[in-house]
């Protein structure tokens, strides 16, 4: 089914339609709110403040230009990405809280809540960092504790809506909530990029076949994603028959996939979160100005594609455990053809899964650092094309299609079978 007919499909549908202009609407708040400045601060200073680093750019393109503007929805949903992997890392060291993981709904449930405490309390220590930081660059018009104060509660209680907002976009909406918010954040800022490249072109920065390149390039980037997106390694799967009472089940071959990219662009997300936090530090302690300084030169874009490659491993592992889906294909009557049930399945699979997943890491990593190279090699200065966003946005597209897509069939089957 094509993009557009899904779409037209889709709007038929009563409930459908509700949670998509839910969604939609959602997106406009986030985006009204992103606007919304913090009082009494210099705008010519932040400017400043952004051009001096790629984090703070990062962020800045993460929030949709909040951060260039200082606006409540600054800060973005960071807190609340490094406060779930947080959680996600003390999982495999707390009894508790890996018991939570295991409990379903409930366990999620509780999770949830201390990943919003978690989110609180970074919130609330960033705030701090960058009101410290204003403060010290001279970005206050009225500088004092005042000034500062508004600051903190006005970013904190920002990313604590945004994170609400995630939430309900979750819940009532299409798509995970905190991807959309994020992935519309990217999009905003497309038009000041087109405007950019427009400018350079007028000005003789640029020339025609430059723009035309960067066009190429940047289609045949977003084809390769939606491919290794979509790709994955099939392991045939068969079940024995077996009789219930008198009735057979079971005989039937399946297949388990394993998806190139199991972890979509959470990897991208958190290694670019883990890596704001020496900016946020540095603010405090004078001391992690030196490392801040030293991780935006030349090893940034290298500790960028290590963290992103940890991280898929990390989380791909979290999507799918191997253990647990050899004992359910037990449990059943399955087999792997050629592979005895139990510990040999376990094995085969973990193999396979760290063949297909270093394939997915090294293409997210290559992806992700493909703004470090691509001004150069189109020849076009300070160009913000960002794979990281090639990633979130294509990645966060296809998720929501899927869903949207998943929604619609559930309903047609409500309906064949009235």
């Amino acid at each position: 089914m094509s993009l557009v007919q899904t779409l037209r499909q889709s709007f038929r549908l009563a409930d459908l339609r509700r949670r998509i202009l839910f969604t939609v609407a959602m997106l406009v708040v986030f985006r009204l709110g992103a606007h919304i400045p913090i009082p009494g601060i210099d705008p010519t200073k932040i400017q400043q403040l952004l051009a001096s680093g790629t984090l703070f750019g990062f962020l800045d393109v993460v929030s949709g230009g909040a951060l260039r503007n200082l606006s409540i929805f600054a800060m973005s949903i960071i807190p609340y990405i490094n406060a779930s992997i947080i959680l996600q890392l003390l999982t495999l060291v707390i009894p508790r809280l890996e018991e939570w993981s295991k409990e379903g709904v409930e366990g999620q449930r509780k999770i949830s809540q201390w990943t919003r405490y978690g989110t609180a309390i970074l919130g609330l220590v960033q705030a701090t960092g960058t009101a410290v930081l204003l403060n010290r660059e001279g970005a206050f018009l009225h500088p004092g504790f005042a000034s500062a104060a508004v600051a903190v509660i006005g970013l904190t209680a920002g990313t604590l809506f945004l994170m609400w907002l995630g939430e309900l976009i979750t819940d009532q909406g299409i798509g995970n909530g905190i991807s959309l918010l994020i992935f519309a954040g990217i999009l905003s800022r497309l038009p000041g990029g087109v405007n950019t490249v427009y400018q350079y072109l007028h000005g003789g920065v640029a020339n025609v076949f430059n723009v035309i390149l960067m066009v190429v390039l940047g289609l045949a980037v977003i084809a390769l994603v939606v491919v290794v997106q979509q790709a994955a390694r099939r392991i045939p799967v068969q079940y024995a028959k077996r009789v219930v009472g008198r009735r057979m089940y079971g005989g039937q071959a399946t297949h388990i996939p394993l998806r190139v990219n199991q972890a979509g662009v959470i990897p991208v997300i958190f290694a670019a979160a883990v890596l704001s936090l020496p900016a946020t530090l540095a603010t405090f302690f004078p001391v992690f100005s030196a490392v801040n300084n030293w991780l935006m030169g030349g090893v940034y874009p290298v500790l960028y594609a290590l963290l992103i490659i940890g991280f898929t491993f990390f989380y791909t592992v979290i999507v799918f455990n191997p253990v647990d889906v050899a004992d359910n294909i037990r449990k059943y009557g399955g087999f792997i053809p050629g592979i005895r049930p139990g510990r040999p399945t376990t094995d085969y699979l973990t193999r396979i899964l760290n063949r297909v997943t270093f394939a997915g890491a090294i293409f997210l990593a290559l992806v992700a650092v493909l703004p470090f190279f691509f001004g150069r090699l189109v020849g076009i200065p300070n160009l913000n094309f960002g794979g990281t966003a090639l990633l979130i946005v294509v990645g966060v597209a296809l998720e929501s299609m899927k869903q949207i897509e998943s929604q619609m069939l559930m309903r047609h089957y409500e309906g064949f079978l009235r």
